[in-house]
């Protein structure tokens, strides 16, 4: 685990040294205080009456934030190290490959969850004008915390594939993309397939989340496709040492 933690620390600084990330930072902050204040005024809510809640902005990170954010984080985590010839020093040295893995992806969820205690700000001030519900608060940012390790374990997959960093964004932007969208496409077939498509969707499970329900089926679907996209990353890390 020392070698994970030496891993994290270099790309964490790599983060805060670099003026990307404080860029992505602004856009982020931009984005959700948007949401937010769409969500509390009363003038721009419409027909629905503003509550004490942030499930609209937890509904809207899920659709229009972390699907862009997730690939921005990750495109240059391996894809870098491979079009400057790191990677292959890095294979080589007493490290191991999940080692190389979990040290990214601790990085870059240390990143995410820096940027996501921003949020923590728009919970004071519902609580000052208001009386929000701390357990559907609690509930929405799990939601939003494992949905976005799915988000970043992708990120890292498609960022291992390729040294174009570009590329890397674009792939995972379009898996999940595809996950996204999944609950859609179940409306359009019937029968056991379309439960089948539905519960692949990466959105289908965060639904509950938002609404304070904390079902284990939903986090374990969370965590396990994580598991999946880092296992994956981890064999093609593997193969490369064959190439």
């Amino acid at each position: 685990m020392r070698n994970t933690w030496l891993i994290a620390w270099k790309e964490i600084r790599g983060y805060f040294t670099s003026p990307m990330a404080y860029v992505v930072g602004f856009i982020f902050v931009g984005l959700t205080g948007y949401f937010f204040v769409r969500s509390v005024d009363s003038a721009l809510s419409g027909p629905n009456f503003p509550e004490a809640s942030l499930r609209h902005l937890f509904s809207q990170m899920s659709i229009f934030i972390i699907p862009w954010l997730a690939p921005v984080l990750t495109m240059r985590m391996l894809a870098e190290e491979q079009k400057i010839g790191t990677l292959e020093l890095l294979l080589t040295a007493p490290v191991r490959d999940w080692e190389v893995v979990m040290g990214k992806f601790v990085a870059s969820m240390t990143f995410f969850l820096g940027a996501l205690a921003l949020t923590l700000w728009y919970v004071l001030m519902l609580s000052w004008r208001g009386n929000p519900d701390p357990g559907t608060l609690a509930s929405g940012y799990l939601g939003i915390i494992l949905y976005g390790s799915t988000a970043i374990a992708i990120g890292l997959l498609a960022s291992s594939f390729t040294s174009n960093q570009i590329v890397s964004a674009v792939v995972s932007l379009g898996i999940l993309v595809l996950l996204t969208f999944l609950e859609v496409g179940a409306d359009q077939v019937g029968g056991v397939a379309s439960t089948v498509v539905a519960q692949l969707g990466i959105t289908t499970h965060f639904g509950d989340f938002v609404r304070g329900v904390i079902d284990s089926s939903n986090v374990v679907y969370y965590l396990s496709v994580t598991g999946v996209f880092l296992f994956l990353t981890v064999r093609n890390l593997e193969t490369r040492r064959w190439r």
